[in-house]
């Protein structure tokens, strides 16, 4: 049995060999590249292709897997750097950048080292960027000093083949002459801005206090015409009276304002003796009279 084993293989070696050959050529040439890469193929010493997810093809012993490139997304480390602001403020910004690459060709035959090529170029444009401004424009302005930093850099690097997907500002830090310079002028700008107030409320209390004032004086104008005009109302009425009835009238009001001016004497509170005159009775006995029909009993 053993001999017609090796007999067999004697006469099917060249088929053997052959159909290994085949399998490593054909493992040679399939490339499988995962989701999250693209992988950059030489041949003989020169960019080829650049493979995409899934199954690829290429030339075995001729074509070669140089690179495997991510394509996920990095953030580089949170840089710090100083710069000067307009107003010759000394300041030290942080930033961060995030990035993909987008054409592994382009990363790999045009630049070295990328993390260190943005680092550099952010730390550029920040510097330049700050230098137009002043503090306060720096401190009041992140979010478009950001979106300028971001579209500066996305210029510089669209030759590297990554697309800059975020940068941003992290935090803008002070020393600590220039913290305290700031924070004395704030409590000076809050102290003016109480003192405005409080004037301002004693400025708005005078005016109300007048304009209460000013309305008092209004209603008192309005009631003394009011009364003003049913005296009128009254002598209008008396005098229609004493147009129409003559001497009679005249008596009975008279008698009338006798007879009230004696009941307001005796409304005082208190025990008090009044001494009434005669005069006053006889206003009673008159005032009584005149309302005795004429020619009566």
């Amino acid at each position: 049995m053993p001999l017609a084993w090796q007999r067999l293989l004697e006469d099917n070696l060249g088929y053997l060999l052959l159909a290994a050959l085949l399998v490593v050529v054909i493992l040679k040439a399939v490339r499988i590249v995962p989701q999250s890469e693209k992988h950059v193929v030489e041949r003989f010493g020169r960019l080829h292709s650049v493979l995409g997810p899934g199954i690829n093809m290429i030339v075995p012993f001729l074509d070669v897997v140089r690179h495997r490139i991510s394509v996920l997304e990095r953030q580089l480390p949170a840089m710090s750097q100083d710069a000067i602001t307009q107003d010759n403020v000394l300041v030290q910004v942080e930033t961060s950048v995030f990035y993909r690459i987008i054409e592994p060709e382009k990363t790999v035959y045009r630049i070295r080292d990328v993390d260190a090529a943005i680092a550099t170029t952010v730390a550029g444009i920040v510097r330049s960027e700050i230098g137009k401004m002043e503090l306060d424009q720096v401190q009041s302005n992140r979010a478009t000093l950001t979106s300028t930093i971001k579209d500066q850099l996305f210029a510089v690097v669209d030759d590297w083949g990554i697309e800059v997907t975020r940068a941003e500002l992290l935090d803008v830090n002070l020393d600590q002459a220039t913290r305290a310079a700031m924070l004395q002028q704030l409590n000076a700008e809050r102290a003016r801005r109480a003192a405005v107030t409080e004037a301002e409320g004693r400025k708005r209390a005078v005016e109300l206090n007048a304009d209460a004032e000013l309305y008092a004086a209004e209603q008192a104008a309005k009631a003394r015409r009011v009364s003003a005009e049913a005296e009128a109302y009254a002598t209008e009425v008396v005098a229609r009276a004493i147009a129409q009835h003559g001497l009679d009238a005249i008596q009975y009001n008279v008698a009338l304002k006798q007879v009230e001016a004696l009941n307001a004497l005796g409304a005082g509170g208190g025990k008090q003796t009044i001494v009434v005159p005669a005069a006053a009775l006889e206003a009673f006995g008159n005032a009584f009279a005149m309302f005795k029909p004429k020619g009566g009993a």
